[in-house]
């Protein structure tokens, strides 16, 4: 297929409209699957270390459910705008993909000053990086994802102005659905991280 395809001319999933882009989706499916790995990997030294908590305070008593709580609801609902980004790659409707994809950016940081918020807090009650075993597997585990949503905000706004520049075609497509992909990868990672760190941490 003629890759200089644009606007209208563009089959209904133009992401996968040709052979380029279908390779290029298995391909960041695969990614994802070794992303999956390296972030267990993250989780289960996490498990393993959750009670060493030396001299540091213990999980239940720094952890603030409600401003997590907020974040989780953040950043799914940026989840959700992304979907409706994609939707709106399949009706062609660059405008609303702008709009969305640029709300998913806005939630992503509002998540990413929660975050920081958060650890200035837990800084200031004495649970620094090398305070025990549990604070250094906490902030590798929570700070590696909250990188990851970083590098998501990026990657998309830089998406968001190649699509402004060359329009919606065969070649941006693919970009543009992997980096949704992306996003949804993130938000689950989060899903697992709300219930094993924190939600296991305050009742423990």
């Amino acid at each position: 297929m003629n890759h200089d395809l644009t606007g209208h001319n563009l089959p209904a999933e133009p992401e996968k409209a040709t052979l380029e882009g279908r390779n290029k989706v298995l391909g960041f499916w695969l990614f994802l699957g070794a992303e999956t790995v390296l972030f267990g990997c993250l989780f289960a030294t996490f498990i393993g270390l959750r009670n060493e908590i030396a001299d540091g305070p213990p999980a239940h008593e720094i952890f603030k459910l409600a401003t997590v709580a907020l974040a989780t609801f953040i950043l799914l609902t940026s989840s959700m705008t992304s979907v409706l980004a994609v939707q709106a790659m399949h009706r062609k409707a660059t405008g609303a993909m702008q709009l969305w994809f640029g709300i998913t950016v806005v939630l992503g940081l509002a998540f990413l000053g929660l975050e920081i918020y958060e650890f200035v807090e837990y800084v200031h009650e004495g649970h620094k990086f090398s305070t025990s075993a549990f604070s250094s597997a906490f902030y590798t585990l929570v700070g590696f994802h909250g990188a990851h949503v970083l590098f998501g905000v990026i990657w998309i706004s830089l998406l968001m102005g190649q699509l402004a520049r060359k329009g919606l075609t065969v070649v941006t497509a693919p970009k543009l659905y992997n980096a949704s992909l992306y996003w949804h990868f993130v938000d689950l990672v989060w899903v697992f991280i709300f219930t094993i760190v924190y939600l296991m941490g305050k009742v423990a």
